[in-house]
């Protein structure tokens, strides 16, 4: 039933996002640190900025394939443009599953400078360059939230609620709801509480 409810609502609720960002303070997407930009489905019109003026490496996009055919970029869009992709998908209002928080975390490391690589993480296939990773969902508000709140947490070893409050302040807009909240707490228990 979610999926049928997200795929009805998606485009919609996209139009709704792009108002929402033209009308008022809201923006598309924010920079979380100099490694990670959280933000919505960034359209294919945004494409040349990011790379250029954001130093984009790598794309983790936690959406459906649905998502991502008419605006965006799948992978073998991002691919021609040297950029790194990992798609995590995620039915909108769902809260990604523990192994896809992981492996994107995982995935975001490899894009950090060796000293702020997050240690007992995988290493291998190192890019050469470290540079900003863009996550996203459709309006970087939940799904891409809790991927980036469990990257704070393992960085920064902090508890759920300080990643939340940290991403709140530079993104008023998120929106971690119950489903949510408990995959952070899950993470935190497995992979952050006991590692410090």
């Amino acid at each position: 039933m979610a999926d049928i409810f997200a795929r009805v609502s998606f485009y919609p609720s996209l139009l709704y996002n792009v108002i929402v960002e033209k009308t008022t303070s809201k923006h598309w997407f924010d920079r979380v640190d100099e490694n990670v930009i959280l933000g919505a489905l960034p359209f294919r019109s945004m494409t040349n900025n990011l790379v250029r003026k954001e130093n984009l490496k790598a794309v983790v996009a936690m959406n459906e394939d649905y998502e991502l055919t008419v605006f965006s970029n799948d992978a073998p869009k991002w691919a021609r443009l040297g950029i790194d992709f990992l798609q995590l998908a995620t039915t909108d209002f769902e809260s990604p599953s523990q192994e896809k928080l992981y492996r994107g975390v995982e995935f975001i490391n490899k894009f950090l400078a060796k000293n702020d690589r997050i240690p007992n993480l995988s290493t291998s296939s190192l890019p050469e360059n470290f540079g900003t990773v863009y996550v996203h969902c459709k309006a970087g508000r939940s799904r891409s939230s809790t991927l980036v709140g469990c990257y704070l947490m393992m960085r920064n070893n902090w508890t759920p609620e300080q990643a939340v409050d940290f991403m709140h302040e530079l993104r008023p807009q998120i929106a971690i709801h119950r489903k949510n909240w408990e995959s952070l707490r899950v993470f935190y228990k497995n992979h952050v509480q006991n590692q410090s």
